[in-house]
């Protein structure tokens, strides 16, 4: 009877835990960030007001080059350009679309990438703010401790269901990454 009781105890311990977790989780979304100057801006696609956000951040000068990492492999520079009215001299210098990555994971591993071929030491995360926090994690498991990251939340108004999807996918990066996957 001892057991059971301490099972119990246990199950309702993590039970509470995660409700709370959740609790925090969806009452303290991350913020867009003040007007901080960095190297690059890095856009992970999949949110409304992403693209646009990051487009601001360069039009302000508060980074000198963006990358757009996730793109659709069929989406050409140049329906980019037209769909998000970017001139093509902005495109050429100072814009990269990243094809190769399908998930948040490949992302983070697309941007360690391109940050090292780009010198880059400080960048500006955008991405929507229920997202930031497991796009943030994943990043620091993939970039050197010397780079500089800014959260520039995208601000959204999700749903429940997207916030408790979003909360157990964090969890299971926040495992993934401790295990070292």
């Amino acid at each position: 009877m001892k057991i059971m009781t301490a099972v119990r105890s246990v199950v309702a311990a993590i039970v509470l835990v995660w409700a709370l977790g959740f609790l925090a989780f969806a009452v303290s979304l991350p913020q867009p960030a003040d007007r901080v100057t960095t190297d690059a801006v890095i856009v992970p696609t999949g949110g409304p007001g992403r693209i646009a956000q990051g487009l601001d951040v360069l039009d302000e000068g508060l980074a000198a080059k963006m990358l757009v990492t996730g793109v659709d492999p069929e989406v050409t520079p140049q329906e980019f350009a037209a769909q998000f009215e970017v001139d093509e001299a902005l495109l050429d210098c100072c814009i990269t679309l990243g094809f190769s990555a399908v998930d948040t994971r490949s992302n983070a591993t697309e941007t360690a990438e391109w940050v090292e071929e780009n010198g880059v030491t400080s960048l500006r995360l955008v991405t929507t703010d229920w997202h930031m926090r497991r796009a943030a994690g994943e990043l620091a498991r993939t970039l050197p401790d010397s780079v500089e990251v800014v959260r520039d939340a995208v601000p959204s108004q999700p749903s429940l269901a997207s916030l408790f999807l979003e909360y157990h996918k964090l969890i299971a990066s926040f495992f993934a990454g401790l295990f070292g996957y």
